[in-house]
């Protein structure tokens, strides 16, 4: 029989969920695949690849029989309208994990991200806000990109509606929202309360390396002819290596080489002023939806940096 899993790192993007998937992975009492970005649920999520059927999703699981948790990490499921009620109706006991950064940052590295991908071909960021009307008509879209959404900046950093429809679905107390600068300043903190809250061992410590750094490519020829081969490139390559198996492994080391960690320049003091003035109603609603006082935390003082996930001292084992 097949497992079914019971939690869900839903997003947001560019605010953790790798790392945190990666820490979970790594309790000998929680399972989680081998692959990340899964979406399975989500009906309203448009993705170039095929969306794999409910068989083939829960083969995902079969290793963790014998394990207390089971889960998986997509982070476009807290965007979705629809994977909330998806997610609930194919497990209705699950448990909602929610990871959440000022939206402005969010949208920065998230245009970053892309980049690094070669889902964005808009390298300036300004350009790709002022983009948006457009792109919603179809115009303007790179050659080659998995998903549309992640074109949609504003609306991907519209958390309090996301957040919303999670603790309407599920209720607040099987919900739990962890904020970036937390996960930033006190990794094995956060890391026990997750803990706590999917009621697995939370004195288990394991490592906390560095996670998912802001990079860059050596190479964008390299990188679409791997992310992107055409169809003919694609019967070349299959030719040669005809094992699945070893040209997923080698797409995954050559992807590896091609990238480099590289501090992501400032945001545009001037659009970092005007962005921070629109989402400042954003962030009080979704403050007064979680209780705290997100504009001290957010707003009077200088945004928090892409800075390394790094091992935290261990405070005492009160949750917070």
């Amino acid at each position: 029989m097949s497992r079914t899993p019971d939690f869900f790192i839903v997003g947001a993007p560019k605010c953790g969920t790798t790392a945190l998937n990666d820490y979970l992975a790594r309790h000998p009492d929680v399972f989680v695949p081998g692959r990340k970005e899964i979406h399975f649920f989500g009906s309203d999520l448009v993705f170039t690849r095929p969306r794999m059927n409910r068989d083939a999703y829960l083969r995902l699981f079969d290793d963790g029989n014998g394990r207390k948790r089971a889960g998986e990490a997509s982070v476009w499921y807290l965007y979705s309208q629809r994977a909330a009620r998806e997610i609930r109706d194919f497990s209705p006991q699950a448990r909602i994990l929610i990871m959440l950064r000022h939206p402005v940052d969010m949208m920065y590295s998230l245009h970053s991200q892309r980049l690094y991908d070669g889902n964005e071909d808009l390298r300036d960021f300004a350009d790709a806000l002022a983009a948006e009307p457009e792109r919603r008509r179809g115009a303007r879209l790179p050659r080659h990109f998995a998903n549309p959404m992640g074109f949609f900046y504003r609306d991907a950093a519209r958390f309090a509606r996301q957040v919303r429809r999670y603790f309407e679905t599920f209720g607040r107390e099987r919900c739990h929202v962890i904020l970036f600068d937390d996960l930033q300043r006190d990794v094995a903190r956060v890391y026990r309360n997750a803990c706590a809250f999917l009621d697995v061992d939370s004195d288990f410590r394991p490592g906390f390396p560095v996670v998912n750094a802001n990079k860059n490519v050596w190479s964008r020829r390299l990188r679409d002819l791997l992310r992107f081969p055409s169809p003919a490139a694609r019967s070349r390559i299959r030719a040669i290596l005809p094992s699945a198996a070893v040209r997923k492994t080698l797409k995954r080391r050559l992807l590896s080489l091609n990238g480099r960690h590289a501090e992501r320049p400032p945001i545009d003091p001037e659009l970092r002023r005007t962005l921070d003035e629109e989402f400042l109603p954003e962030i009080r609603e979704l403050g007064r939806l979680l209780d705290v006082d997100l504009v001290a935390r957010w707003c009077r003082r200088p945004a928090e940096t892409d800075a390394p996930l790094r091992q935290a001292s261990v405070p005492d084992a009160r949750a917070s």
